[in-house]
């Protein structure tokens, strides 16, 4: 090989390589960067260490309620809200493709057979014709400015946009489950309280009716006596449509007809109480660890791509097409023959006028980008506000649950010694009415609380994005991470 030769196929190489590394390197538009704001070192009332990664801490197991558990493990692979957000993870994988596809080569390949003839004038076949040809045609459009690869890049961070939406649909259904299984929990002990009081207020309206024969009390006390009785008997069915609810509720977040576990929910189990730690954590790890958080980032992240895309249209392209068309025609009674056409150049575009439409769609994804970072912000300072209200109302509920607690023994010995002053006539029926609805809203008050603060744990832990990773699941996010 001759030294000019071998001069000329270096040069070739050099150029080639430069012409690749210009088609790598040069791409429009700004890169993402994360975005940070300004958090305190700690919540308000909460500590000063930070939780890690929470998005596997299975915190409903602290109720101590084996089948709440179950619920929750067959709900996460059943809820139909989640799994319509996993499909709509397959789509965004799809538009991936989708996006990098204009970039990559395009290649068309055909092919066709075909036979004519002439007649003569006693419909006799002169002669055949067989042609038999083929075509093949390449594109390519040189992302010279990066307008493919930003779009690319703009589909992968919708894609990991799609996966933190799912993980959003899980602590939506954690939350909506727990608080409703709460609820049923809530109406059942409430049930039971109202079945309570009113043997209770039956008892009390019988014996009214036997004092009364004796003479030892009013035809007024027994109508008083009477009505509570039947004030307390309204109460119930009220009570029992809306555990009915509460069950159809849960079966449907479960995916399942809605009187499914209606038997399997009035077994009591009573009302489930939280016996884990407050663990809040940071307000810095809540951007790790919401959902609802990373998704807006990424959908940051997506649009800061599309500015990229839009500039990139402003420049000129240069796309490479060819094509090769080779054919063997064969004749009655002759020889066949080939015969090849084939085209390549390149092409061209310089977009000079278009009215303003490239350049104002540039200002269309610039303005999708702020709008998304205010969004992002939005998020951070929403997600802060809930932990915040939910540690507050955790701390303040729980301090009432002691004293109610001990209202309702104090008013039951109320209505026990009422009770017995009543039948040694040293006092009034109305004192045993007053005594046992002091008892009945003291149950009520206690009830509504315990209920109260078993949800105010839910607010805290969804708050803080806890739990809508399995184990497994959240090891292998961390690895990917690594990786």
């Amino acid at each position: 090989m001759s030294p000019s030769l071998c001069t000329r196929i270096s040069s070739l190489r050099y150029a080639v390589s430069a012409f690749t590394l210009l088609l790598a390197g040069c791409v429009s538009g700004p890169d993402h960067v994360p975005p940070e704001m300004p958090l305190p070192a700690k919540f308000k009332e909460g500590g000063a260490k930070s939780n890690g990664d929470a998005v596997a801490a299975h915190w409903w197991t602290a109720y101590r309620d084996k089948q709440l558990d179950g619920l929750v493990a067959h709900g996460l692979s059943e809820n139909l809200d989640v799994l319509q957000a996993i499909e709509r993870i397959n789509s965004a994988s799809a538009n991936v493709t989708v996006a990098g596809a204009g970039g990559l080569p395009s290649l068309d390949v055909g092919a066709s057979h075909t036979v004519s003839g002439e007649k003569g004038s006693e419909r006799t076949t002169i002669g055949t014709t067989n042609t038999t040809g083929g075509e093949a045609s390449l594109s390519w459009l040189l992302d010279i400015f990066g307008q493919y690869r930003r779009s690319k890049e703009s589909a992968i961070a919708s894609l990991e946009a799609a996966y933190a939406t799912a993980d959003d649909a899980k602590l939506s259904f954690l939350k909506d489950l727990v608080s409703s299984y709460v609820d049923a929990r809530y109406y059942q002990q409430r049930i039971a309280l109202s079945r309570a009081n009113l043997k209770s207020r039956q008892q009390t309206y019988e014996l009214t009716q036997l004092q009364l024969k004796a003479g030892a009390a009013s035809r007024l006390d027994v109508v008083q006596a009477e009505g509570l009785v039947q004030s307390t008997k309204s109460d119930i069915p009220g009570l029992e449509q809306s555990f009915t609810e509460s069950a159809h509720h849960i079966a449907t977040l479960l995916g399942m007809p809605a009187a499914s576990l209606m038997g399997e929910l009035q077994k009591s189990a009573g009302q489930p109480v939280f016996r884990g730690d407050i663990r809040a954590g940071i307000p810095a790890d809540l951007i790790r660890n919401r959902p609802d958080i990373r998704e807006a980032e990424r959908e940051l992240a997506a649009a800061v791509a599309d500015i990229g895309a839009a500039e990139a249209q402003l420049y000129p392209s240069i796309s490479l097409s060819g094509s090769i068309s080779p054919s063997w025609v064969k004749s009655s009674g002759a020889s066949g023959g080939t015969l090849t056409n084939w085209s390549f150049g390149p092409t061209l575009n310089l977009p000079i006028f278009d009215g303003g439409k490239l350049r104002a769609n540039v200002d269309i994804e610039k303005s999708d980008a702020r709008t998304q970072y205010l969004a992002w912000k939005a998020a951070v300072l929403n997600g802060v506000e809930e932990v915040e209200n939910a540690l507050s109302a955790v701390r303040r509920d729980t301090q009432t649950l002691e004293p109610l607690r001990r209202q309702v023994q104090t008013a039951q010995q109320a209505l026990a010694l009422s009770t017995t002053s009543y039948k040694d006539g040293a006092s009034s029926l109305l004192d045993v009415l007053d005594a046992q609805r002091s008892v009945s809203d003291a149950q009520e008050s206690l009830a509504a609380t315990v209920q109260q603060v078993a949800k105010d744990y839910v607010d805290l832990y969804v708050a803080i994005g806890a739990g809508y990773l399995g184990r497994e699941n959240a090891a292998s996010k961390q690895t990917a991470k690594a990786g």
